[in-house]
């Protein structure tokens, strides 16, 4: 079983940024691709951005494409999702997630998942 861990949420001003990092136990790491989805209260779990095996491809939301950015380090066993430009719609739970085929944005197709980290946005 894949284990992931989510870190890095907090309280930030609108407009701020705020970087997560999911690790991931394991060392097949690089099989899987990895997706960011995110959950506010009341509304259903949505994708947020997925990245390839290799991190060669990367995919956005239309919600935060050119403001969040994927990143993968196989080496290390993490990922990552730099945010910036941040608003208050951005504020939910963020969940990484992990799958052995492609990145899809539907979050039923992804078998493992970390706990969640909380980001709050302020206006």
């Amino acid at each position: 079983q894949v284990q992931l861990v989510e870190s890095g949420g907090g309280l930030v001003q609108a407009g701020g940024s705020l970087r997560l990092s999911c690790a991931a136990s394991g060392r097949t790491f690089s099989s899987y691709v990895m997706g960011w989805f995110r959950q506010a209260p009341g509304k259903e779990r949505e994708f947020g951005a997925g990245i390839s095996w290799g991190g060669g491809s990367t995919y956005y939301a239309h919600s935060v494409k050119g403001r969040f950015t994927i990143s993968r380090d196989n080496a290390k066993n993490t990922v990552a999702l730099q945010m910036n430009s941040l608003k208050p719609e951005d504020t939910a739970v963020y969940y990484c997630a992990a799958r052995r085929q492609d990145v899809t944005i539907t979050p039923s197709e992804y078998n493992y998942w970390g706990q969640g980290t909380q980001v709050t946005v302020s206006s």
